[in-house]
């Protein structure tokens, strides 16, 4: 079939839509840090020493909020008791009025001292249900990033977290609440465009802006990795060994920087949780990404003119963002993940762009369960038929599509949820991991096989155990690995099970379940030996 489709997918929960990302929510619910107060009623010639010791950094924090020169002015940050942390930091310009739809432009310079000590607004977007807080709170002036640090000296590993949320909603905010940088890091956390404003492609843009058009998320992700290496020295940080890591569609925008040409000398590695360059889609051509575009002056009666669109209503633009048809895909969900060959990020295809690409250290990973498809048995037949192309026949006898459906699996869940993951999370990720790997990469697979609850895995399950304080063992949780990742290129340390390096030939990889983290071998390979796509 020439074009991938594919229904509505849930998770096993339930929860109807595209792949997302919560970390914020997560981490908010994951994370508790308590500053040290002086005992109720102790008179302040009483305290000994020791206390005066013990309580001295947050006194000197609360009495001397700290401050950073950055690019555009002077930030003032707070403290939690164990880091300094700034938030809503521009790293450009407003994307609004006539920057809509425009590259990122310069940061616009304050006078005095700009407060940085409040969650900034998310970036414009529909209400989902899941992300009504962002939805509520954002604006489209919000190309802003949030910095967590345990001191301004220093040089630390950096590692730049990019939210997911299927590219039309969540935010960073709230995800520098967590301590993960007591492992010696500095965070980041940052926003880009999202949905109708940040992925549009237009013939009229394209006219303005040499041919090339879309992906301004991208855009906005690349400028806030410029700012990182123009300041993060001064919140302790070292520019030139800077990770970034993302999950779900933040995964997907991941492992389109490692891509792109734009980015060269802007990173040093890189961490994809539960996404991939097309989430198993065909990429999108220009030509069909300006489809979108012709809805768009049809359903706002612009008549092709780009101006009158820059100066549309937010609610307008948001209202025909639902009304977009993608024939590659069926799902409102996978509109903005339907990647677009734009011509200036993404020149060309993904896969002749990596023979080009630095060869980067990369961690792959997908969650055991993830979700599923609705819509019975002719969606997922389908399904499999677009995914698997000429080993369609394969694949449906593999999946019994011919069967009632069987019992579910303890821990792959039902057939919905088993041929879902397989086909938009797994294969793509094991087909990523071979093609790098084969390239000369370095490459560590994964599979998390875990649930804060004590059922199987879900989409985001790995998040509490990354930017929260679950563990997987009583001696290691995934973040000594991603932090070890982030210093020294190599997720193994001292003290921690052998995770083996993937190769092409040997596909070795490593189980994260209940008995903590096991090396295995050639993750799933029936039946994702028989799908290409990435």
């Amino acid at each position: 079939m020439s074009r991938h489709r594919l229904p509505r997918t849930r998770n096993h929960r339930g929860e109807g839509r595209g792949p997302v990302g919560k970390a914020s929510e997560i981490v908010r619910n994951a994370q508790s840090t308590t500053v040290p107060q002086l005992a109720p009623g102790l008179r302040r010639g009483g305290v000994k020493k020791w206390a005066l010791l013990v309580l001295a950094p947050a006194l000197l924090a609360a009495a001397s909020p700290p401050h950073v020169a950055v690019t555009g002015g002077t930030i003032e940050g707070t403290t939690d008791g164990t880091a300094l942390i700034f938030q809503g930091i521009p790293f450009a310009a407003p994307p609004t009025g006539e920057n809509r739809w425009r590259p990122p432009q310069p940061v616009i310079p304050w006078a005095g001292v700009r407060q940085a000590t409040h969650e900034a607004p998310a970036c414009i977007q529909n209400d989902y249900g899941w992300n009504t807080h962002n939805y509520t709170y954002a604006s489209e002036d919000c190309l802003t990033l949030d910095v967590r640090t345990p001191s301004l000296a220093g040089k630390r590993p950096v590692m730049v977290w990019i939210h997911g949320g299927s590219n039309y909603a969540g935010g960073a905010g709230g995800t520098v609440q967590s301590s993960i940088t007591d492992k010696g890091v500095v965070l980041v956390a940052i926003q880009y465009r999202l949905g109708i404003l940040g992925f549009l492609s237009h013939r009229a843009l394209a006219s303005e802006q040499g041919g090339s058009s879309g992906n301004y998320g991208l855009m906005d992700q690349i400028a806030a990795l410029k700012w990182v290496q123009a300041n993060i020295a001064k919140f302790g940080g070292d520019p030139h060994n800077v990770t970034i890591f993302g999950e779900s569609a933040g995964s997907q925008d991941v492992s389109l920087l490692l891509a792109s040409p734009e980015t060269k000398g802007l990173f040093e590695k890189a961490i994809m949780e539960s996404g991939t360059p097309g989430f198993g889609l065909r990429f999108r051509s220009l030509d069909q990404a300006f489809r979108l575009g012709d809805q768009l002056d049809a359903l706002l009666d612009s008549g092709g003119d780009i101006e009158k669109l820059r100066h549309d209503s937010v609610a307008a633009l948001l209202a025909a963002d639902l009304k977009l048809n993608d024939p590659g895909v069926q799902t409102h969900g996978f509109l903005w993940l339907h990647t677009t060959i734009d011509g200036k990020v993404l020149p060309r295809n993904p896969r002749a762009l990596y023979a080009e690409a630095p060869k980067r250290p990369v961690i792959i990973g997908t969650n055991r369960a993830e979700f599923g498809i609705d819509g019975g048995i002719t969606h997922l037949d389908a399904a499999v038929d677009a995914a698997f192309g000429g080993n369609a026949a394969r694949a449906r006898a593999f999946y019994r599509l011919d069967q009632p459906a069987p019992p579910p699996d303890p821990r792959l869940g039902d057939r919905d949820l088993m041929v879902g993951t397989d086909i938009i999370f797994r294969c793509p990720a094991n087909t990523l991991a071979s093609l790098l790997a084969a390239d000369g990469w370095p490459v560590w697979r994964y599979q998390f096989d875990l649930a804060t609850d004590g059922g199987i895995s879900s989409h985001t399950a790995e998040i509490p155990y990354v930017l929260g304080t679950a563990m997987v063992a009583p001696s290691h949780t995934p973040r000594d690995y991603w932090t070890a990742f982030a210093k020294r290129g190599d997720p193994n340390a001292a003290g921690l099970p052998a995770w083996p390096a993937f190769t092409a030939a040997g596909q070795r990889y490593a189980e994260i379940d209940k008995n903590g983290v096991t090396p295995q071998d050639h993750l799933r390979q029936t039946p994702c030996q028989w799908m290409d796509r990435l």
